[in-house]
């Protein structure tokens, strides 16, 4: 018999129901792309153009306004000054900068200074209005560069941070089902004879199992590997939000087949963009945390809301909630031993809530966890409604 899943409305009565091959088929392909450095470069210049002329054009027409209306021109230089350094603000490097100011300069004495519409370079001060306009430029585009390297470095630099907690995390993640693996296999091939039924059948469940276990830990590496590659960058689409929930939970449905897990969702039809696989990925990560951390969990509940102009979704649980010592470091990928119990072992916490940060992060949106008045835990997440610039 196929599982169906139900969605419920935050209104009575309206139920919605979705089979699993509706659900999964969506999600079949992979939606990322890899974009070569000089189509990238290309892409740049088109925007840096595009700033350059808008903000020119905001200028003139501003000026052109202000000409028309006041009885003096003294204040069109000061404006194409201003004009200038937003265009170093606002462009890559420095020629959009130094070639505004050029243009500037040569706007203000033929458009803007008596007698119009003519060249005149023997105008008072206008070599030291080319040479300021052209100062503030170069000031800012150095400024501009170096704070973008900055930042450049710094994301760098937690990639690799993010890299080597979860390659120690993952060592031993991996190592500790590998042996299971095969100490059952050969428990079964060198004593098919002694074995009982039903403990061969145990040994083979313990192999199944670990191997789930394997699958999972080699898609939350791929998904980190395809937000952190060099070239790659997440590529989004307006996703129904009901079919994702729906699917992450049939997903999550097919490991804890007991638990119950119910979806509350806003009445409004709700499309978001995302990259609907990694976004699934997360919902399944949080929900397995619930149930293999929550310890007494018996009750998920998944509640989406939608808030100025954010989509939130919060998977709450009714466990024994989170310590308080986890709470400020859970979503960083290390955690270690602690108060006796082992939080960096097979099950591990910390490499799935990395991964769900990191995916979260990548879509412009942010993640935190809290545990419930109560008792229980929430780890809610939210994504932008609309698509950003620069994603």
């Amino acid at each position: 018999m196929q599982n169906f899943i139900f969605l419920q409305r935050k209104s009575p009565g309206v139920l919605q129901q979705m089979s699993g091959d509706f659900l999964f088929n969506k999600f079949l392909a992979p939606k990322y792309v890899i974009i070569s450095p000089m189509r990238e470069h290309k892409k740049f210049l088109k925007k840096d153009i595009c700033i350059t002329a808008g903000i020119l054009g905001i200028a003139s027409l501003v000026a052109l306004l202000l000409q028309r209306f006041g009885s003096t021109d003294t204040h069109v230089p000061l404006l194409f000054v201003l004009a200038v350094l937003f265009v170093s603000r606002f462009t890559q490097g420095y020629v959009c900068g130094i070639v505004a100011s050029m243009i500037a300069v040569v706007e203000v004495n033929y458009v803007f200074t008596y007698p119009y519409f003519e060249i005149n370079f023997t105008l008072t001060g206008y070599p030291l209005t080319f040479v300021a306009m052209l100062a503030v430029s170069v000031s800012v585009g150095t400024l501009t560069t170096q704070i973008k390297q900055q930042e450049q470095i710094r994301l760098e630099a937690e990639k690799e941070k993010m890299r080597g907690n979860l390659l120690r995390a993952v060592s031993h993640d991996i190592r500790t089902p590998l042996t299971s693996i095969v100490g059952s296999a050969s428990g079964i091939l060198d004593n098919q004879q002694l074995l009982s039924k039903e403990r061969m059948l145990e040994l083979i469940q313990d192999v199944k199992d670990e191997a789930q276990w394997l699958i999972r830990i080699v898609e939350n590496l791929l998904s980190v590997t395809r937000i952190n590659g060099e070239n790659a960058q997440i590529h989004t689409d307006d996703e129904i939000v009901e079919e994702i929930i729906g699917s992450a939970v049939l997903k999550f449905r097919k490991r804890f087949p007991q638990m119950s897990v119910e979806v509350v969702i806003p009445t409004e039809f709700l499309m978001v963009p995302m990259d609907g696989i990694l976004i699934e990925q997360v919902i399944v990560n949080l929900l397995e945390n619930s149930v293999l951390h929550g310890k007494t969990t018996k009750n998920i509940q998944i509640v989406v809301n939608k808030h100025a102009n954010r989509l939130i979704i919060a998977i709450e649980d009714d466990g024994e909630g989170i310590k308080e010592t986890v709470l400020p470091v859970m979503f960083d990928g290390c955690l270690q031993s602690m108060e006796g119990e082992e939080y960096d072992a097979r099950r591990n916490m910390g490499i799935g809530l990395s991964v769900c940060m990191s995916i979260v992060k990548a879509h412009k949106g942010d993640m935190k966890a809290e545990n419930k008045d109560t008792g229980g835990a929430r780890v809610l997440f939210w994504l932008p409604m609309e698509e950003e610039h620069g994603h």
